[in-house]
């Protein structure tokens, strides 16, 4: 077992017994990968404040199935314009957690880390707004392939009309001839999802309220429905919102 040296993203971390830590952390080599930090919160040489969410780090480890073991952690960027500002150590968090929960452990996903790495620094740099965050969420539904379809219903396949779409529990969006009821999606909120598709830029595209109401809702369910539970992170930020 040789020693490699990976890009990573501090997802989340557990302290375990009296001095060590494991660390969830989104690698750009091997994607998700969980590690064992020996002497993590009494060796300040070795780690410092590396191992706290939503840092980007140059780790050096033993990569293997299940637990890896983290030899050494130096920081790229802990972001500390995020933790002086509570909306947007919410968001960071929130990100991170959807991250962890919803990839698979040990494949990488080139296009996510480039993602997440774009919306820390977007928080980094701009206020945390809820327009940024529904476009991670889209990206981020896409590139593991579950983003719900926004032109054409998923039952009948048939194309959505002026009318626009209807959302069921689950994240599906469905015509109105194969709905029995549901929650209205107008044509507007579909195509600023698409849009959010076509550009890889933070900022770019704008949600009236009402259309960032309706993306919200697809999003909230088509995220619940693939996360497999709800995130701890999730409840912090609506706090935070409210």
């Amino acid at each position: 077992m040789r020693s490699e040296k990976l890009q990573t993203f501090v997802l989340s971390s557990l302290d375990y017994g009296d001095s060590d830590r494991i660390v969830s952390l989104f690698s750009l080599e091997h994607g998700r990968i969980k590690a064992f930090a020996r002497g993590a919160r009494k060796s300040r040489k070795r780690f410092g404040p590396a191992l706290e969410p939503f840092a980007r780090i140059v780790i050096q480890a033993h990569i293997k199935e299940g637990l890896s073991s983290l030899q050494q952690a130096d920081i790229i960027s802990i972001y500390p314009a995020i933790r002086a500002d509570l909306g947007r150590i919410a968001h960071a968090l929130y990100a991170c957690e959807l991250v962890d929960v919803i990839t698979p452990e040990g494949h990488p996903v080139p296009r996510l880390f480039r993602l997440l790495a774009a919306y820390l620094e977007r928080l980094e740099t701009t206020a945390a707004i809820e327009d940024d965050r529904r476009f991670f969420e889209i990206n981020l539904l896409n590139i593991l392939g579950y983003r719900p379809s926004l032109e054409t219903c998923s039952r009948c396949d048939a194309p959505f009309d002026v009318g626009g779409a209807v959302l069921q529990d689950g994240g599906e969006a469905l015509c109105r001839f194969c709905s029995a009821g549901g929650r209205p999606l107008a044509p507007a909120a579909l195509t600023t999802l698409a849009a959010c598709l076509k550009t890889g830029i933070f900022g770019q595209i704008h949600f009236p309220p009402e259309v960032l109401q309706q993306a919200g809702n697809l999003l909230n369910e088509a995220i619940s429905a693939h996360s497999g539970r709800r995130l701890k992170s999730l409840e912090f930020l609506q706090q935070i919102s409210r």
